[in-house]
């Protein structure tokens, strides 16, 4: 796994609190190419071959990752939180993590759980809530956690443990939900910046992916794409059984051919399964119960061709995942096939294919 991406996931990002990833993003971009374009909500795209009389491709990620927000302090000096995207309080519950601070100052807690020793007698059926969980900094009243530094609105994020799994094919960290999409923007630049596209390419990352598609919104009115192409970390069921259209890690990039807010567009899906089968690239078929910043752009002006490339990653929405290095290349071989392929002709023939 190249540099960029451990750089990327050990970066703190919860929506709305994408500046420091946002950085590292410009700081990259600029070693492929000088064109850098942003939006009013901080998304930010590089731009190759802008003059081309080809389609507008635009291909992001999205820097936000899901995370808390401070929303106050108790009088025994435990930090309240809310969510940002989805989190599920058991998930989360007993797990170290980091209040940031603007300056990426760390103040370090864990989710306070109740031992067993404590709970013995106690029933309760309902599910745990994330908002119901207090963050323990080890603070001795409302007042030393002041002091300590907590202040309303600030970020809580998981500690990262980046690691590769002992086979060496797999790794394991927060956060590759989606700075995958983020890293992988930087090596298409990277990858065909020296090539004679016969399209204009946008790409970058977009923000507030987890809290709604915001960043998506916004940056499709900067972009004014024709052809978008969504890369994001989408859930695998295959260590909870699964089935032919839950996702395996190993097994290719994922056809998102169906999720509640976009159906691929057939033209499209006919594009890259034949672009797949062509070069080789392994893939797999997938249907969602999320969305991804290709639900909003679809429906940006009279309509963009959008599609998601899924990267097969396990345990999302929690303090960890897991991806895998075969998946990692079928994903990135996809992008810059694609890429190198789009034209005005190859644009019209997906587009006609309805």
């Amino acid at each position: 796994m190249k540099q960029t991406y451990i750089d990327l996931v050990n970066l703190p990002g919860a929506p709305s609190f994408e500046k420091h990833v946002k950085a590292y993003m410009k700081k990259e971009i600029q070693k492929h190419t000088p064109k850098i374009i942003e939006d009013k909500l901080g998304s930010i795209f590089g731009v190759l071959n802008e003059q081309s009389d080809g389609p507008r491709v635009m291909m992001a990620g999205h820097m936000d990752e899901v995370g808390g927000m401070v929303t106050g302090i108790t009088k025994e000096g435990l930090v309240k939180m809310i969510p940002l995207g989805g989190m599920k309080g058991d998930v989360y519950l007993s797990q170290h993590m980091i209040i940031y601070t603007d300056d990426l100052s760390e103040i370090p807690g864990v989710t306070a759980s109740k031992p067993p020793h404590l709970s013995r007698g106690e029933k309760n059926d309902a599910p745990l809530k994330f908002d119901d969980l207090l963050l323990d900094i080890g603070a001795d009243s409302k007042e030393h956690a002041e002091e300590l530094g907590v202040k309303i609105g600030q970020q809580v994020i998981s500690k990262n443990d980046y690691v590769v799994t002992k086979d060496g094919k797999k790794y394991i960290s927060k956060a590759w939900d989606n700075r995958f999409g983020c890293g992988m923007a930087l090596e298409l630049l990277e990858a065909v910046k020296d090539e004679k596209l016969e399209c204009s390419l946008y790409a970058g990352a977009t923000v507030q992916e987890e809290v709604g598609l915001r960043g998506a919104a916004t940056a499709a009115g900067l972009v004014k794409p024709d052809i978008f192409l969504a890369v994001d970390g989408s859930p695998c069921a295959d260590s909870f059984g699964g089935d032919e259209i839950s996702g395996k890690l190993g097994e290719g990039f994922l056809v998102r051919f169906y999720d509640p807010n976009a159906i691929m567009h057939r033209g499209m899906k006919d594009y890259i399964e034949k672009m797949a089968e062509k070069h080789n690239i392994k893939y797999q078929y997938y249907q969602s119960k999320g969305g991804t910043d290709a639900a909003r752009i679809q429906l940006a002006d009279d309509g963009v061709i959008v599609a998601t490339i899924g990267m097969p990653a396990r345990y999302i929405h929690s303090n960890t995942s897991m991806i895998h290095e075969e998946d990692y290349q079928a994903v990135k071989q996809m992008l810059i096939e694609l890429v190198k392929s789009f034209n005005n002709e190859t644009y019209e023939q997906i587009r006609s294919n309805v």
